[in-house]
């Protein structure tokens, strides 16, 4: 299993319909997604501006590939792309341990 791991900066005042906006495009586009496991939003206390998004895919590819390059990935870019203040930092992990 794969961890994408983006890092989301939205512009100042625009939390509450970001909010909506990230659950709608995670539930409604990325679930469908080919190799999608699940997914967990995590947004700052510190810095309410940002958001943590983490997905889990069963491939790299699953997302580099079958999302990234598909109508799908254009979709999520335009419900949740107008609010980025600067385009998110996006990386992937595998698991090296885990506590239960």
């Amino acid at each position: 299993m794969i961890l994408e791991l983006a890092d989301i900066r939205i512009q100042p005042g625009k939390q509450a319909e970001f909010d909506t906006a990230i659950e709608h495009g995670v539930q409604q586009v990325i679930a469908k997604a080919k190799g999608f496991r699940g997914y967990k939003i995590n947004k700052g206390i510190e810095s309410p501006e940002r958001y943590v998004l983490m997905i889990f895919w069963e491939t790299l590819e699953n997302h580099t590939v079958d999302f990234r390059q598909s109508a799908a990935f254009q979709e999520w870019r335009a419900i949740v792309g107008p609010y980025f203040a600067v385009p998110p930092t996006v990386e992937h992990f595998t698991l090296l341990g885990k506590s239960d």
